[in-house]
């Protein structure tokens, strides 16, 4: 039985898109090269890529629905149906996997009753085990929305989520303030992030991924003793302490830099 037409989007809301496509398509020589932030842009709109939004990016861009679906289906950042505002990916890639990332992921599944790409009953959260971060530093790993959230735990991850959902404020540890996967969707576009303070917070390295640019400049780097998951630091502090927990987190990775052996008591 052939597909059914996808339906076309409400009279108000298709203008609107039309307006927002427009100004998206004139950034780039050639129109067909706006279709990844146009796929973002109408996954803003509902949430996920519909039918009807690669419909819609076909027509303005002269393409194909199969040309378009091609690419949608293709990358992971699209979402084929309906998901939670948060979309929380644990790396499990290896490192992160090693240093506690499948523990997360596995006690996340249990205590949000999903498996992965399953969403809670409240429409908030969306789990899913995602690859690599580029954040090896911080291992392991949690995102939520594309923001980090830097050496968690089972316990710091449970937290994060039950905040989440309750509504409470989660800041993530380095990077932009957190939005809804819609809102991200909207700027991940190319719009502007009018979130107060985005600006300045987004970007730039976190402290441990500069530490190899300081050694190759010469400069030194205080000793560090490297304590156990869990055990105390020399300042009190427990090893794997984020911003999301109130504690503090010294911004260095786990094998960023050489240590001095008389300082680890050997």
């Amino acid at each position: 039985m052939p597909e059914l037409p996808a339906p076309d989007y409400p009279a108000d809301v298709r203008a609107r898109l039309e307006a927002d496509a427009k100004e998206v398509i004139a950034r780039y020589p050639d129109a067909r090269s706006a279709l990844l932030p146009l796929l973002h842009l109408v996954q803003s709109e509902e949430g996920h890529v519909t039918r009807t939004g690669m419909r819609f990016c076909a027509e303005v861009l002269g393409l194909t629905t199969a040309e378009v679906t091609a690419v949608a289906t293709f990358y992971t950042m699209y979402r084929r149906r309906p998901g939670g505002d948060y979309q929380v990916g644990v790396c499990t890639n290896t490192l992160c996997a090693v240093m506690g990332g499948d523990a997360i992921f596995e006690e996340l599944k249990e205590h949000l009753g999903v498996g992965n790409e399953g969403t809670t009953e409240d429409g908030k959260v969306t789990l899913e085990h995602i690859e690599c971060n580029a954040a090896c530093d911080f291992a392991p790993v949690v995102m939520v929305n594309w923001e980090f959230f830097d050496n968690q735990t089972p316990e710091t991850a449970k937290r994060l989520v039950d905040d989440l959902r309750a509504g409470r404020t989660v800041e993530p540890t380095r990077g932009a303030p957190l939005c809804t996967f819609r809102e991200t969707s909207r700027i991940l576009a190319g719009f502007p992030d009018q979130r107060p303070g985005a600006v300045e917070a987004s970007g730039g390295a976190g402290p441990a991924s500069l530490t190899g640019l300081k050694l190759a400049k010469g400069e030194a780097l205080p000793p560090r003793v490297v304590h156990p998951r869990g055990e105390p630091r020399q300042d009190g502090t427990a090893h794997g302490t984020t911003a999301h927990d109130g504690g503090a987190h010294d911004g260095t990775g786990h094998a960023d830099a050489p240590h001095d052996k008389t300082t680890e008591g050997e």
